[in-house]
Formats: structure tokens, sequence, C-alpha cells
């Protein structure tokens, strides 16, 4: 059963001012709880292109737009190779090029991958360790957690899981492997409680939460994929065109962030000046300063939600 609560959904929907003969892209289909919404705006001329390289969520989202099938393309494929695949689809296309009027990003795993034990993504059931989010995908994390050295496991456990015992982990998963390879995420999650003392191990989340997470942002590669997705959806963007990105993790939130800041114009005028006279040309305005946050009333129905951040940018005219 593949049951996602989508977060944020009236938030990032309305975020993109849909036009009802407007061209659409939903960048993370998942659950397609945002392409859902997004289809029942668009009108006969409309078009939505959602993206995923889940293949369980694909057949989901057949049945789940089956109503607006005649208006929805799906796209088994990384939302990095966006560009790419727009070129292939001509109403997304003007002058040759990718100009489309929104692109959405609702970033990191979906429910049903968390949720289902034998992908590999739980900490709290016993499987495989894989984590592929593309199971066509070579890497694994039982590669990572196996093959990889002791120096870029706790690497990647410190600056993608922000884990402060990322050593002491990394060396008890290299010690253990050397007896017996690691397979399943039972017995990582026995070795991360082992590496971790006790009294940290008492308060806060599952001791394996950084970690797992880590693990799953490397094996994906989602940072990497995020940033050269973005990078393209500036250009893929027809003038006033919007692009929203729901973020949950600090350094997703940091590349967008940082990405907007880089095409947002910069005023160079004296500190002194009560005005603006020197109209920056940027290629984007941000919409919303701050990150657009989840109310009480989504958090108590989607705990999941809580480090939900939502920014949103439009395309300015050349």
């Amino acid at each position: 059963m593949f049951h996602h609560v989508t977060v944020l959904k009236n938030e990032a929907v309305e975020g993109l001012h849909i036009k009802p003969d407007g061209v659409y892209v939903d960048c993370t289909l998942g659950g397609a709880g945002h392409s859902l919404e997004i289809a029942w705006r668009l009108g006969p001329e409309g078009l939505l292109i959602a993206f995923d390289q889940d293949d369980a969520a694909l057949d989901h989202a057949r049945q789940r737009l089956a109503g607006a099938a005649d208006k929805v393309k799906l796209v088994r494929s990384n939302f990095r190779y966006l560009e790419r695949e727009l070129k292939r689809i001509p109403r997304a296309l003007k002058d040759g090029r990718p100009q489309v009027d929104g692109i959405l990003f609702d970033l990191g795993v979906s429910s049903p991958q968390l949720d289902e034990a034998d992908r590999g993504f739980s900490y709290n059931h016993d499987a495989e360790l894989d984590m592929r989010m593309d199971r066509t995908s070579p890497l694994t994390a039982k590669d990572i957690v196996n093959e990889w050295s002791e120096q870029e496991i706790a690497d990647i456990l410190f600056e993608y899981g922000e884990e402060k015992f990322a050593r002491r982990i990394a060396a008890k998963i290299a010690a253990a492997r050397a007896e017996a390879p690691i397979e399943t995420t039972g017995r990582l999650v026995e070795l991360i409680k082992e590496a971790i003392p006790a009294a940290a191990r008492r308060t806060g989340p599952h001791p394996a939460k950084r970690s797992f997470q880590a693990l799953r942002i490397a094996v994906n590669d989602e940072l990497g994929a995020f940033e050269e997705a973005l990078e393209q959806t500036i250009r893929c963007l027809a003038p006033g065109g919007r692009v929203a990105v729901i973020t949950f993790h600090s350094l997703e939130d940091r590349i967008c962030k940082q990405t907007f800041a880089k095409y947002v114009g910069k005023c160079t005028c004296p500190p002194d000046f009560p005005l603006c006279v020197c109209n920056p040309a940027g290629i984007v305005k941000l919409i919303n300063r701050k990150p657009i946050e989840a109310g009480a009333k989504e958090l108590e129905e989607n705990p999941r939600a809580r480090s939900a951040k939502l920014r949103i940018a439009e395309k300015l005219p050349s």
C-alpha cells in the first residue's frame, strides 16, 4: 500500500500561481499529493510533467492521476536530468529551449519508502541494507558500509547526518566488518547503538536516525542532484514562472537559499541611501524572504512536517 502524507501541499501549490493553460513540473512525484493538486487546477490546455525514479511511486501515481491522465506526463528519471528530459517534451519548449510556468521540489524520502521494511531505509525494521530510491542504481548502503574507508564513512555521517559521534560509529563499523560483512539494517543499528554512549542514547531521537539519514543522502547523491537540478530550474523557467522548494534538511535548505541568493539582484547603493536607485538586474526575486513552515494543525496530523521549509522564487523578465 503506497500511502504518503503530503507536506505543505496548499502553501506550495498556491505559491506556484497556477495558470489553467500553463506547463508545470513536479520534480518529486512521490505520493502524487502535490501533482494531484496541480492537475486539478489545470484546464484542458494545461500540462503537468511529473518526475520520479521509483517504479512503485510511478505505478501508484498512474492510478491516482487517472482522472487527469490527458494533462499529465510521467517521466521516470532523476530530477538532476530535468533540462534534458524537458527538451524531449514539445509542450515544455519555447524557441527550442525549456520554458515552463512552474517547478516544484518536495525533497527527502517519501513516507512509503521509509515505512516499507524491504527498502532498507528504516532503522525500525530489519532488512537488507539498500536505501536506493532508484533500484536500478548500482550503489547501495551495504556497499558504503562494507567498502568505503573508515574516514569516508565518518565524513558522511558528520556532514550529512550532523552526527557528533561519527568517528566512533565509523570505527565500530570498520571493526565489525573485519569479522563479517554488515548486511542488514538491524545489524547496523546494533553497531550504532554500541558506539554511542549510553547517556546520549537515553535522550533525543532514535540513536540511528542521523546515520541512516546520512547514508540515504550519500547512496542517492541527493545534495548533488538537487544542486544541479536547481541551477537548471532557473534556466527552464519562463519569465514570471515560479519555483517552490520544500526541504527537510539544513543542507538542502542552505543549497536552496544560496542558489536563490546568487540570482537575486544585489543593490550597490551606498548604505546611507534611504531608497534603492540602482535597480539591480537580478534573474529571480524572492516571494518569501523567510521560509514558510507547517502550521500547528499540520504538525499535529503529520509530525514529519516539523523540519519542512518552503522557499519560493519567481523568474524576472529578461
